[in-house]
């Protein structure tokens, strides 16, 4: 469905910005009224990573008149396999000041206003009033729902985007005119059902191909041409490739949105049964590393697993470790493999997992297994640094 142009056109365009943006003028959807309104447009954007990158550098370059970025993170090597608006001078910065250096660079004339830090449900109305339209392109359940229910709140309209391994998905979402997020995801899943990028990975290239399209349907939105993904769900996958698209409906018997709640418990980090198996079971890696000092001088006997994916096991390991993937011990199929006569010492990379896979092993009467806090993350950190982190 067509909908009204979201923003109203800026009063002129300077003799620079017409030939910056001339492209754009000669098509007649776009125009000089289109591009007055991309200037008078105002966009906030939730994170400055791999969706945030080329969302941040397409709407600056096509010309939207202010930016805001909404990001508390710094930049990390590994960020740069698909976070192209930093670049190696950038590591050990803040991710928005970085980005806010790459739009100037990019384009002179938009306006950038930082929000340092995270977002949270004190500042998120606050912040948001002030923009026409928000850009979500963070990897967390917790963000999502609290990005969705402060834009109901607000009536602001919001896009969407997601990225996982080789898949891509994107929406529009506005109360006013459509389904919201809760529409399509009314509970978020089951805790560590759902592995974050850090964890499963992504390929890079693929936050270039779903921040574009972000950034299509922000223009469509304020210029109030084509026909936006209001309603329906676009769903992309670079293997094969292919591009699906699904409707989404209106839930009429779902609550009404009326204020924020905390979003963490809501989504939770890990189970319940999780949470309650790693409460008292819980060891620093440098105890792991005491206790391995002492399982070499044979005073100590314990096993210790890696729940990992053996792709991740490649990368980096806690030596002595063996690896029984997490899905083994959720299939019960671990089980066969732990020794009777030994005490379980578990981890992951920082420890999400290896406490969902406690939870299994204490459930089966192995009552005096632990995990390690942290993960291999953690003893990379502070006990092997000349490991590789990822």
């Amino acid at each position: 469905m067509s909908l009204p142009p979201l923003v109203e056109p800026a009063s002129e365009l300077t003799v620079d910005e017409v030939r910056r943006y001339s492209r754009h003028l000669i098509i007649p959807d776009v125009g000089m009224d289109g591009q007055k309104r991309l200037k008078n447009a105002k966009v906030l954007i939730i994170g400055a990573g791999g969706l945030g990158s080329p969302a941040l550098l397409y709407l600056a370059a096509a010309g939207v008149g202010t930016l805001g970025i909404v990001e508390f993170d710094e930049v990390d090597e590994s960020n740069l396999q698909r976070q192209v608006i930093h670049g190696q001078s950038d590591i050990g910065r803040s991710k928005a000041q970085s980005a806010r250096d790459s739009v100037k660079e990019v384009n002179p004339y938009v306006d950038v206003v930082l929000h340092e830090g995270q977002l949270t449900n004190e500042n998120a109305l606050e912040i948001f009033a002030d923009y026409d339209l928000i850009l979500d392109g963070t990897d967390n359940f917790a963000t999502r729902y609290l990005v969705n229910d402060a834009a109901v709140l607000l009536g602001k309209p919001y896009v969407w985007g997601s990225i996982y391994r080789f898949e891509g998905q994107v929406s529009v979402f506005w109360e006013k005119h459509g389904p919201q997020y809760r529409d399509l995801y009314p509970e978020p899943p089951p805790p560590g059902m759902v592995p974050s990028c850090a964890e499963g990975g992504v390929l890079g290239v693929l936050c270039a191909s779903i921040g574009s399209i972000m950034v299509n349907e922000a223009i469509k939105l304020i210029t109030g041409i084509g026909d936006p993904l209001v309603g329906r769900l676009l769903v992309y996958d670079a293997l094969e490739p292919s591009y699906t698209t699904l409707k989404i409906r209106k839930d009429p018997t779902a609550e009404p949105v009326t204020e924020l709640i905390d979003y963490e418990a809501f989504c939770g980090t890990i189970s319940d049964e999780a949470a309650e198996a790693a409460a008292d079971s819980t060891i620093s890696v440098k105890k792991l590393r005491d206790w391995l000092t002492e399982r070499d001088q044979g005073e100590r006997d314990f096993v210790l697993v890696d729940v990992r994916e053996p792709n991740e096991y490649e990368i980096n390991k806690i030596p002595g470790s063996v690896l029984i993937p997490k899905g083994e011990f959720l299939n019960g199929s671990a089980l066969e493999k732990l020794p009777q006569d030994k005490q379980v010492v578990l981890h992951c990379k920082s420890g999400q997992r290896s406490a969902e896979a406690l939870a299994v092993v204490k459930g089966a009467g192995m009552a005096d297994a632990v995990h390690v806090g942290g993960g291999v993350a953690a003893w990379v950190s502070q006990i092997d640094p000349e490991q590789p982190a990822y």
